[in-house]
């Protein structure tokens, strides 16, 4: 009798089985939360303050599962890309302003993404940076490839696959250099040390969400559901597998970059030069020795070429949705890629123009996350499936908080205060 009843609750294998078949857009969406820019960020926080800001990376992770659960859910329910949307709603003109800053904000990120990938096969191979960027760009045009002539699900797959990888390479320094349980316990508990550590704190917040991810999670998150039977029941269900993708995905994201800062906080404490990446790498070398040093080269490699990959993606989803122009992947990959080479090969400072791309983010943010609220907020939009006001309320006061940072970040990098 107890085995009936408990068969008769238990889901049916197979249908346990659909909805992992239903995950795989968020992963792709959380490769922008371990890319170059935020190994830096967080390498940064740990060798600088310790402990001291974990809790930061644990309230950025909550945000950025709100506004990545929203973004997919649009895609879901309304069977078009929050571009798509928002290009119906402009008219010609406006459709191109937008369109302008949305596609400087994909750049900026491209750049982030191809400079911290040469970075990573300088660590590893000595090569120049431009020929580093070059390679990137080339192994990347080889990804898109994969997704032009085998579909998304392949893709996800091999996104999915680089994501392992740069976690493995940026948490394995952690076996032989395990953080202070008391350390990790305390740095839950939100407070500040000082002026600098608030600055670095409005900067992790602040660049928790990345407009390019918002744009895209719609995107794919509607491409894989397309041509599903959309009865309500089915729905329902795609919108619970989306919740467990997002929810899945980044925790993933958020447990590597908190490793990072860990990390760093347990090796990389009190050593000059760790601000950039490639002294944090030299200090992990030489505290852990040089396999660590390699595997960690090889993760920052990977985050760099999905990244990417993703952010070209992106790009063209942005353009399709908001000029109604198809640009093939491969064009798109290799016209942006022409900035970031040209970056390099005139020697402009890896650090700098990371911070660069930083600011051009922060300018996107609020073009993303405002109408995506609206929009997930609308009942004559979205239906049954509409935020509901606890959604609303954390979404709205999330949404504040990020927008506020970036603000402010903006600022003080344009006066040369931060």
């Amino acid at each position: 009798m107890l085995e009936t009843r408990a068969a008769r609750t238990r889901p049916p294998r197979r249908a346990r089985g659909g909805r992992l078949l239903l995950l795989g857009p968020a992963f792709v969406a959380a490769i922008a939360y371990v890319d170059p820019g935020n190994v830096a960020a967080n390498l940064t926080s740990g060798a600088t303050f310790g402990y001291l800001l974990v809790w930061v990376l644990v309230a950025a992770n909550i945000m950025a599962m709100l506004v990545q659960y929203q973004s997919a859910k649009l895609g879901v329910v309304t069977g078009k890309s929050l571009p798509e949307l928002l290009g119906k709603r402009f008219g010609t003109t406006g459709r191109r302003m937008y369109w302008v800053q949305a596609e400087l904000v994909a750049m900026a990120t491209d750049l982030a993404e191809v400079v911290g990938g040469a970075i990573a096969l300088n660590l590893l191979f000595h090569l120049p940076l431009p020929v580093g960027g070059l390679i990137v760009g080339v192994a990347s045009m080889a990804l898109l490839t994969v997704q032009n002539r085998h579909g998304q699900r392949h893709f996800e797959s091999i996104i999915i696959f680089l994501l392992l990888v740069i976690t493995v390479g940026f948490l394995t320094g952690l076996v032989l250099s395990p953080p202070d349980p008391a350390g990790v316990l305390s740095g839950l508990v939100p407070r500040f040390e000082g002026s600098n550590s608030l600055l670095l704190a409005a900067g992790m917040l602040g660049a928790t969400v990345m407009p390019h991810a918002i744009y895209l999670h719609s995107q794919l998150a509607k491409d894989r559901h397309t041509g599903a039977r959309r009865t309500p029941e089915t729905l329902r269900r795609i919108v619970r597998a989306t919740r467990w993708d997002v929810v899945c995905a980044l925790m993933l994201a958020g447990a590597v970059n908190i490793g990072m800062l860990l990390l760093a906080a347990s090796t990389l404490g009190g050593v000059a030069g760790t601000e950039t990446i490639e002294g944090a790498h030299a200090a992990i070398a030489n505290t852990l020795g040089p396999v660590v040093g390699v595997v960690f080269a090889v993760g920052l490699l990977a985050s760099g070429l999905a990244s990417t990959s993703v952010g070209a993606y992106a790009g063209a989803a942005i353009m399709h949705g908001l000029l109604h122009v198809r640009v093939p992947l491969l064009a798109r990959r290799v016209v942006s890629l022409i900035p970031a080479i040209i970056l390099l090969t005139v020697g402009v400072d890896p650090t700098w123009a990371l911070i660069v791309s930083q600011v051009v983010l922060s300018f996107g943010i609020p073009f993303a996350l405002i109408p995506l609220l609206r929009l997930t907020a609308s009942k004559e939009l979205m239906g049954e499936h509409r935020d509901g006001l606890p959604l609303r309320i954390a979404a709205l006061a999330s949404a504040v908080l990020i927008v506020a940072l970036n603000a402010v970040l903006l600022w003080l990098t344009i006066t040369g205060t931060a």
